[in-house]
């Protein structure tokens, strides 16, 4: 895909156009390395639309899983029926609301999908009490012939984003993890004892290997949990300075 815009951009904006555009988004692709932070960007996403923070044109977010979608990847549903069995609290939406109402439905980890999603030959299907199977429904609501007004965020890992057509996607986001900056606030906040956390930041920055690593927020986390562990017991050694030292 060419580069059109390059631009940081806040999570719950990802739906909002840029000053310079004129084009309504409907699906947004989000890619990342794993670990980097995809899947708890659509957990804020989703908590701060439950708690009335953000995003609140949107009147029902549906959230799935790839990983549980394999599970009936065999299966013949309909969407309104795949709400029913997915999100029990729907189960008295009809469709006549499905077609007023603004839904955003999240699909996260792409990467992990055994559907098969086939843009060019599958069944239209425009119909939300047509049965059909999982992965026809999910080509149908991504390319808009069904609920064309339901907007659609998937995420995935660089590697698979490719499934998905550039000609279906109106934006694509990318998770890139944390700054220097930022590195040193989580472990700044993450203990409360100022002098554990200037002494794990002074270890990651004398490694050149943990430093480039822990711009993947979960590498962070591993790191805080070793390095606490070591300087707050009575175990002994050198700090390690890979990943591999600290397995």
């Amino acid at each position: 895909m060419k580069t059109l815009h390059d631009t940081p951009i806040k999570v719950h904006d990802i739906f909002k156009a840029l000053p310079d555009q004129q084009r309504h988004i409907r699906v947004v692709l989000t890619n990342g390395v794993a670990g980097v932070g995809k899947t708890f960007s659509v957990q804020k996403f989703s908590l701060d639309w439950a708690e009335d923070l953000e995003n609140q044109d949107v009147s029902v977010l549906v959230l799935l899983s790839f990983r549980e979608l394999n599970l009936i990847k065999d299966e013949q549903y309909s969407l309104l029926t795949l709400l029913h069995v997915f999100h029990p609290t729907l189960q008295k939406v009809t469709a006549e609301q499905l077609a007023v109402c603004k839904l955003l439905f999240i699909f996260d980890g792409l990467d992990e999908s055994r559907l098969s999603l086939d843009f060019n030959n599958s069944e239209v299907v425009s119909d939300v009490t047509q049965k059909s199977s999982v992965d026809v429904l999910l080509t149908n609501l991504i390319k808009g012939n069904l609920l064309p007004s339901a907007l659609v965020w998937i995420t995935s890992r660089p590697a698979a984003a490719s499934q998905i057509p550039p000609t279906c996607v109106d934006r694509v986001t990318e998770v890139r993890g944390f700054t220097d900056a930022q590195k040193d606030e989580y472990f700044r906040r993450r203990f409360r004892d100022e002098e554990l956390s200037s002494r794990i930041i002074s270890h990651i920055k004398t490694s050149r290997s943990l430093h480039i690593m822990c711009h993947i927020p979960v590498f962070c986390w591993i790191t805080a949990t070793v390095l606490e562990h070591m300087l707050t017991t009575e175990q002994r050694g050198e700090l390690p300075k890979t990943l591999t030292d600290m397995i």
